[in-house]
């Protein structure tokens, strides 16, 4: 049996992910333009700088929850260094896919969808897909919906300030 496209890149993504020195979630991205691999990228430190394997991860000693605390995480994201390797390389993701893959200390598959801070890396950056997994199955995000999205609660927020400003 040959496997589709999607979850061929997908298992390439997690090989990547097995590269990470998180000690939480390992996380590898790939972007692909024109069905072929022009980066990849996993949770970790900025190059040289010491790592979770080495001295303990700070989110763990402060028992602060997954998704959250990102200020005391030492590590950039799968897809922002998926975006950096390809710039320090000169390749060009415009109009790309990126699969992204995710897995516990224990090896097992999780659900990962893109924060909200690698959202706008991959709209900037002209990422058109994302392709990952949810619930045991690939899922496919349009990254123009991002924008709607983000700028959608950003004017939410803004009217809100307003009013809690001119009420007080």
């Amino acid at each position: 049996m040959r496997i589709d496209k999607r979850e061929y890149y997908l298992n390439i993504a997690k090989a990547v992910a097995l590269r990470s020195c998180c000690l939480r979630r390992k996380i590898g991205a790939i972007i692909v333009v024109n069905d072929v691999i022009v980066s990849t990228g996993y949770n970790g430190p900025a190059r040289g700088v010491v790592h979770c394997y080495e001295v303990g991860c700070l989110k763990d000693l402060k028992e602060l929850p997954s998704y959250g605390g990102y200020d005391y995480c030492i590590a950039v994201h799968a897809e922002e260094n998926a975006v950096v390797n390809a710039a320090r390389h000169g390749s060009k993701v415009l109009g790309g896919t990126l699969y992204l893959y995710a897995i516990d200390d224990k090896g097992n598959s999780l659900d990962v969808y893109p924060c909200k801070r690698c959202r706008r890396i991959l709209i900037n950056a002209g990422i058109e897909k994302v392709v990952s997994i949810k619930d045991g199955k690939i899922v496919e995000y349009d990254v123009k919906d991002w924008v709607k999205e983000d700028s959608e609660e950003y004017m939410k927020n803004v009217e809100m300030a307003k009013n809690s400003k001119s009420s007080s």
